[in-house]
């Protein structure tokens, strides 16, 4: 049995001082972002909670998929930083970028500096750059394998993309995972489906991640970015692969998105015969607290499409 946590969409905060030349790009719409909307509903307090909670299940894995900062200013990335190594450290957390993380162009290269251990494959000598991914590590009886949607986009966009280069070192390490009879975690910080999000925040390469799954299969996708508690399938060569996102880590209001949780899932089975239990813990509206929220059998052959909506918390 394999116990692996996900979250997404932490959005450190508060944002550090910013300068006017620091503003003088995209970032100018990030900042007014900030100030309107997303400083009064993402809580730094609801994050902690959120991160003890994580701390205290001590799982054995933890997938991030992407969008630690907001402008991704250097003061930021180094306050994320220190904020992954409350997990333990690189070998306990592996990490997906998004668009936030590479919001202006060279971004993602400080990124890959600041976080890079945390989205380094394992045997990965050297460092790590955009041609390091997808990237894979294995642990217990787990591949994870993560690929990176995140790069710089105009004003008002925040779309990613999948593209060739990308799908095709994907299809080798999705059928080396099969080959030793590993369960294959693809991590993407945009959701590759159709319809998941508005035009302008979309996954350019839906159809060609798709295809590679189609065709190599994968037994879970993870994603962010929605700030939704989701899940889609996708078809695989044999059964249909869920494909679940998250609602944002430090969403402490939630008008219109589902507050704080992280998704908590149970591994267990044998290739051809996964089982995934899948347990929603986050913010109690009434009590600030975390709990459980839902759970639901994501089972291999045995899976059935599941229509899940963002939740309201119901005590259970």
């Amino acid at each position: 049995m394999f116990r692996l946590a996900h979250l997404s969409d932490i959005h450190l905060g508060p944002l550090p001082e910013v300068t006017v030349r620091q503003l003088a790009s995209k970032r100018i719409t990030g900042y007014v972002n900030w100030q309107r909307n997303r400083k009064g509903v993402l809580d730094d307090a609801v994050l902690n909670a959120l991160t003890a909670d994580i701390k205290k299940i001590n799982p054995d894995h933890i997938a991030l998929t992407g969008d630690l900062v907001n402008l991704a200013l250097d003061a930021e990335i180094e306050v994320a930083r220190l904020w992954l190594q409350e997990f333990g450290g690189s070998e306990a957390v592996s990490l997906v970028p998004g668009n936030h993380d590479a919001y202006v162009p060279g971004a993602f290269d400080k990124i890959c500096v600041a976080w890079g251990k945390y989205m380094a494959g394992d045997g990965e000598k050297g460092p790590i750059s955009r041609k390091s991914f997808p990237y894979l590590r294995v642990r217990g009886n787990v591949a994870f394998i993560g690929a990176t949607s995140a790069r710089a986009s105009a004003p008002f966009m925040a779309s990613g993309y999948f593209r060739d280069d990308q799908a095709d070192r994907m299809r080798v390490l999705l059928d080396r995972a099969k080959k030793d009879g590993l369960f294959r975690v693809v991590m993407i910080h945009h959701p590759p489906v159709h319809g998941a999000t508005a035009a302008h925040k979309r996954l350019f390469g839906i159809g060609r991640f798709q295809d590679v799954i189609r065709e190599h299969g994968a037994d879970l996708v993870l994603h962010g970015h929605t700030h939704l508690s989701t899940v889609h399938w996708i078809d695989g060569p044999k059964n249909r692969v869920p494909v679940v996102g998250v609602a944002a880590a430090g969403e402490s209001v939630g008008e219109g998105k589902p507050l704080s949780h992280f998704n908590l899932f149970t591994i267990s089975g044998e290739p051809d015969n996964w089982s995934i239990h899948m347990m929603r813990r986050g913010l109690s509206r009434t009590t600030r607290e975390i709990y459980e929220h839902s759970s639901f059998q994501l089972t291999g052959q045995a899976a059935r499409p599941v229509d899940v909506q963002p939740i309201s918390p119901t005590p259970i």
